[in-house]
């Protein structure tokens, strides 16, 4: 994605959240460009000190990309249910960063071990799904949980599944990749 698209989806984000909390938001013209119409997963990330601030996002494509960016930005700021609303006075400390994702492709593995081998620490991002639980990490994730075994195990927590889970061959695993910025 092209530098100029970056930063204009970025100030979207920021204007987003800006306006929400009555704040200027920084004027940036929207490049002319059509992959701002494709829809596409995003996800917006928001930091504090080093530390997780909201994080929220759509894996499938069902919203443009920048509409996406908006959204998501909008509610990781004063939706994610595990921490209160963002406001004014953090603001100008905060953190954005936009992951922009592919669609997930079905992993095709056989077992524990050809699972473990197919998955790319730091690149992949990773869906599990079991009848109605399902979640996801971003690629990012691998930066805290550097082991696969450990990463899958949480994952299923964070889906509401037994760490275990996924060892039992019955849980559907896609992977995508990201492009954050």
């Amino acid at each position: 994605m092209k530098e100029e698209i970056q930063k204009y989806l970025y100030s979207v984000a920021r204007n987003a959240i800006a306006e929400e909390l009555g704040r200027d938001a920084e004027k940036v013209s929207r490049p002319d460009d059509s992959v701002l119409d494709e829809k596409r997963g995003v996800f917006v990330t928001l930091e504090m000190e080093g530390k997780l601030r909201g994080c929220i996002g759509n894996i499938m494509p069902i919203y443009h990309l920048e509409e996406a960016v908006a959204r998501n930005a909008m509610n990781a700021a004063f939706d994610d249910p595990r921490f209160e609303p963002l406001n004014a006075g953090e603001f100008s400390d905060l953190k954005i960063e936009v992951s922009v994702l592919t669609v997930p492709e079905k992993l095709e593995y056989d077992g524990v071990e050809d699972l473990l081998l197919k998955l790319e620490i730091g690149v992949d991002g990773v869906v599990l799904e079991k009848g109605s639980y399902s979640a996801t990490y971003l690629p990012q994730v691998w930066d805290e949980i550097k082991d696969k075994e450990t990463f899958l195990s949480s994952l299923c927590m964070k889906a509401g599944m037994p760490p275990e889970e996924w060892k039992k061959g019955e849980v559907e695993v896609s992977i995508y990749k990201v492009e954050k910025f």
